[in-house]
């Protein structure tokens, strides 16, 4: 139960909350009036295509990707991929999907959008098949709710988050057993550097990855295979963690529901700020990967953190509140719970400046106390790391301290290497004990700890609050799409019209069909 200790308004914090709500609401009707590649790949994926073109000549070519290309070319993709594609299936005489791919690689196929009782019957099939993949998150979220009941959960908050990231699947296995030994709860695989930017999810198990390891199908599978061997080891469920965020959003985020991933990096603008994809695009593709990771029971994190990376953590303090509240409005209204919120925010004060963990309590308080019912994500310090091993060191106890008295829900590990070079294993496992002392030693010191009503962590906290309302105002009058376009959040100008991706989103017709986003929508299950 979180503590009432900064002494908020609660009429102001449910201002914010309102004002949050009208700014994000117009972006809401502007994702649920588009639909993009990504999401008729993600509909298709869970309809049961899977596997690549071995043959191109450029490379492997997801099936999924090949066939939603050719729709599009044909017939577009105003009314959605799935009628064109099985009523297909019934004209070509085709027994699978994969046949129909491989039919449609050969040229073999000309894709229309079918009209009365051929559109009847395409639409019957294809609600059969998408049900089916829905179905199966479904198992996957409730073996999972089986697996905690029976193995257990970490007994302590906050869980530790650890970051893996050979990017070779075998060693990441090896990895993420032996930090589960050392106390993680969370094993994070790092996806390679760029994934986010390609337009296709690859296919199979793969030992090529630079920076992380690519986010496959198969290599969720191994992982949470051998992570639950671990779970049985250790005595309580550890949790698997990867990226749906980029241009496969919502594809990856099938693809974590299917194989029970158990949190998802999703945040509503990070792809817009960080990699300069379309802010349309990542509007649309976020809904329908938060309807997913609704329906799985996926806890999402969220990536304020990096503002605090590109922007001063003190000036812009007030953004990460803004952005929560957005993130958290944008959740709601695609039915992810309270519970299932893993906001983001961070240790990023410049350790110099007087009074610079005083602020990080009043800013980590404030998170907890605007949102208490969500597993918030605490992220260390990279900013201002130097090198310097023992002050960073230092810096992590500091940050693992702040973390435990205000009641953090998931720490992510900071390493101190962290933002200078790759850590290797033994920086892992120090971090790890210097994370397991603090929660040993100091574990319960929140019961205690109660600021001063007039003091500077109070009012700093209140101070940031009202500045939060003071934006939220003006991202109500302006748009939320033109203070993107502005460099609000984390001095990223990002227009509207811009970034990749652009070219994969279209305007649905009044006849667009998605039998997915009806059953996410209702809990249907056909």
């Amino acid at each position: 139960m979180t503590r009432a200790l900064l002494g908020l308004d609660q009429g102001t914090v449910a201002k914010a909350r309102e004002l949050a709500a009208a700014a994000a609401a117009p972006v809401i009707e502007l994702a649920k009036a588009h639909t993009t590649v990504a999401v008729e790949r993600a509909t298709l994926r869970l309809a049961g295509i899977t596997g690549a073109d071995t043959t191109h000549r450029a490379g492997d070519v997801p099936w999924v990707n090949r066939v939603v290309d050719t729709v599009r070319d044909h017939c577009g993709l105003e009314q959605g991929a799935l009628l064109p594609v099985f009523h297909a299936l019934r004209e070509h005489d085709l027994g699978t999907l994969t046949e129909l791919a491989e039919a449609t690689a050969a040229g073999q196929v000309r894709f229309t959008q079918p009209d009365g009782k051929d559109r009847d019957r395409a639409a019957k099939t294809a609600r059969s098949a998408v049900g089916k993949g829905i179905r199966q998150v479904d198992r996957s979220r409730a073996q999972r709710a089986k697996l905690v009941e029976k193995i257990g959960d970490p007994p302590q908050r906050p869980w530790i988050y650890l970051i893996v990231a050979t990017g070779d699947i075998d060693e990441d296995v090896v990895q993420a057993c032996n930090a589960a030994r050392a106390g993680a709860d969370i094993i994070a695989v790092i996806r390679s550097t760029g994934q986010s930017l390609l337009d296709y999810v690859p296919e199979g198990a793969t030992h090529h990855g630079f920076a992380g390891t690519y986010a496959t199908q198969e290599n969720f599978r191994i992982m949470r295979a051998a992570l639950d061997e671990v779970s049985k080891e250790v005595g309580r469920y550890i949790r698997l963690t990867n990226y749906a965020s980029g241009l496969c959003m919502p594809e990856i985020a099938v693809l974590g529901g299917l194989e029970r991933l158990d949190m998802m990096l999703n945040d509503c603008m990070y792809g817009i700020l960080f990699r300069d994809i379309n802010p349309i695009r990542t509007f649309v593709d976020q809904r329908f990967s938060r309807q997913v990771h609704a329906r799985a029971g996926i806890i999402i994190n969220t990536g304020e953190d990096n503002y605090l990376t590109t922007d001063d953590a003190v000036d812009a303090a007030h953004t990460v509140t803004v952005s929560q509240l957005l993130n958290e409005r944008f959740a709601h209204e695609a039915g992810l719970p309270d519970e299932l919120l893993g906001l983001g925010h961070a240790f990023e004060i410049n350790p110099d400046l007087p009074d610079s963990f005083r602020m990080e309590l009043a800013h980590a308080l404030l998170a907890r106390e605007v949102f208490p019912d969500a597993p918030l994500k605490w992220m260390p310090p990279t900013k201002h790391m130097t090198g310097d091993v023992f002050r960073g060191h230092l810096l992590d106890g500091f940050f693992n301290l702040a973390g435990v008295l205000t009641g953090q829900s998931i720490l992510l590990v900071g390493m101190m290497t962290e933002a200078v070079v790759t850590p290797f294993l033994s920086d892992r496992d120090l971090a790890i004990a210097n994370v397991r002392y603090v929660l040993n030693a100091a574990g319960n010191l929140a019961e205690d700890f109660r600021p001063a009503p007039d003091g500077f962590i109070v009012k700093r906290a209140h101070q940031v609050l009202d500045e939060a309302v003071g934006l939220l105002e003006r991202i109500g009058r302006d748009g939320l799409l033109k203070a993107i376009s502005e460099g609000t959040f984390g001095l990223m100008k990002r227009p509207p019209e811009g970034g990749k991706g652009a070219d994969g989103v279209v305007v649905k017709a009044e006849e667009y069909f998605n039998p997915a986003i009806e059953m996410l929508e209702t809990g249907a299950t056909k």
